[in-house]
């Protein structure tokens, strides 16, 4: 049988208020038993998995270059892959877990998550090694929407969901401080380890889940439940906006390939608002889009993360390729981020309903601009402590504040039945955030093959770092001009 989630009772007289286990009931209480931490933990070890994954494939891929043989462009592959299918199938996969139930969908594509890992880590051939990487791709478009709306609708509104959703984010931005550090270790012994490890932990949480992740109601679906044309319309589109993205800076923002995608994504995203205007049951409903605080929350979302992959991707190249520094070096130079992430973002959500989240946006997003600026003092004779650590320690700071806020502040107030929509929404702008900052910053060092000199900077490399500055700085301006209109309005009412 699996464990029920857990409700709670009115107490008796002159007893301590205890929750009582209820079959598919939002936690009310901040007092969690073992059954409430085994679903989150479960849910939060896959959003681990995807950001470990990323990170160890990220280190892994100079070696895997060099063995196979292997031009960059292939190697790009490699992450840009992954990519396109998270970013592209985000929409299709909310919309199933609202459909097929979350929890079905949640656990089927953990499944084939862990099984691309092992079968990705034996194959040397281009193509597979791409082709599993968009397979893992697309089964976290599936599983991050499910786990989140698992999360948002195990938990109710309020300090249980703001906590649960603090230690969801912990877990994630863990993964990817963790996966640098695993990979730099792994990819000693073998770059196929680094793609096989996260697969015997994929099936392990799938075994797990299968008993502790309760079995959630959905609809009787048919094949119009879907909404078809929307679903591909849109799931093309997004497959082609990241295309277009992350090819510009090889073939160049002006190419034919590049303009051609684009514009072939523009005309499918028009005609997937014709399809979802027209659809009784649309794959998204446009009226959510009418909210300033989901997409408020969306664009801080898209702009920090992408503002984070951009500085991690500078960062790589420089301290690896310019300062000869090794793969677990470069890992364990990032590990301060991830630790303070795990420790802080549980607590966030405590303090949520005392100052709201405009207010955590605005300090994690200052935190973050003071770290990025600080970077832009980079020269190849300065310390690790001097140049690195600040930015480290400012980026995991605001990772810890901006997220879980993020979370909370993009489902308030959405029914149940729409978590997943508004889920898969930010997870996409999320994607497509750092898909675009990557391209960006890659396009100003000067494409996809940059000539690196032993200690010196990169070529270009402090326009290349005003990317992540400039783009965190407009999160951070939008956020105050929000929190300036909401006190006007508090004050007329």
């Amino acid at each position: 049988m699996h464990s029920a989630l857990l409700r709670e009772k009115p107490p008796m007289k002159g007893a301590t208020p205890s929750p009582a286990p209820v079959p598919g009931g939002p936690v009310m209480s901040r007092d969690w038993r073992a059954a409430t931490w085994a679903l989150l933990i479960v849910v939060s070890g896959a959003q681990l998995l995807d950001g470990l994954d990323v990170s160890m494939a990220g280190v892994a891929i100079p070696s895997i270059g060099r063995q196979l043989n292997l031009p960059a462009s292939s190697l790009q592959w490699m992450v840009s892959g992954y990519v396109l299918g998270f970013g592209g199938f985000l929409l299709l996969g909310e919309r199933a877990s609202d459909l097929l139930g979350r929890r079905r969908v949640f656990l089927t594509a953990l499944a084939v998550f862990g099984v691309a890992s092992v079968v990705g880590g034996l194959v040397s051939n281009e193509f597979a090694l791409v082709a599993l990487r968009f397979v893992k791709g697309v089964s976290a478009g599936f599983t991050v929407p499910a786990g989140l709306s698992i999360v948002t609708t195990s938990f109710a509104e309020g300090p249980p969901r703001d906590r649960a959703l603090g230690i969801y984010t912990a877990f994630g931005a863990s993964g990817f401080t963790l996966g640098l550090v695993a990979g730099g270790l792994l990819t000693d012994l073998s770059w196929r380890a680094t793609l096989i490890a996260p697969g015997p932990v994929a099936l392990l949480l799938v075994a797990a889940g299968l008993r502790v992740i309760p079995s959630s109601t959905h609809e009787r679906v048919s094949v119009s439940s879907f909404d078809l044309g929307g679903a591909v319309t849109g799931t093309a589109g997004l497959v082609l906006l990241v295309y277009g993205i992350v090819e510009a800076p090889s073939y160049g923002w002006s190419s034919p390939s590049t303009i051609g995608s684009l514009a072939a994504a523009a005309v499918l995203f028009a005609l997937f608002v014709v399809f979802e205007r027209r659809n009784p049951r649309p794959l998204l409903r446009f009226r959510l889009l009418r909210s300033a605080s989901l997409l408020h929350a969306n664009l801080v979302g898209a702009l920090l993360l992408g503002s984070y992959v951009a500085f991690q991707f500078i960062l790589t190249l420089y301290v690896q390729n310019s300062l000869g520094w090794s793969p677990i070096e470069m890992a364990l130079s990032f590990a301060p981020s991830g630790v303070i992430a795990f420790f802080v973002a549980p607590r966030v959500g405590a303090v949520v309903p005392r100052f709201g989240t405009e207010r955590l946006l605005l300090v994690g997003l200052a935190v973050a601009f003071v770290g990025y600026l600080l970077l832009l003092r980079v020269s190849p004779s300065m310390p690790y402590v001097e140049f690195l650590f600040p930015t480290i320690i400012s980026t995991g700071t605001a990772f810890a504040i901006v997220f879980p806020a993020v979370n909370v502040q993009a489902t308030a107030g959405i029914a149940n039945a729409e978590q997943g929509v508004a889920s898969g929404i930010v997870n996409t702008s999320m994607q497509l955030g750092g898909a675009l900052l990557l391209a960006v910053a890659t396009a100003v060092l000067g494409a996809s093959s940059v000539t690196a000199r032993p200690q010196q900077l990169l070529p270009h490399m402090e326009a290349a770092l005003s990317v992540p500055a400039v783009a965190t700085g407009l999160a951070l301006a939008v956020t105050l001009a929000r929190l300036v209109l909401l006190g006007r309005t508090a004050r007329k009412d």
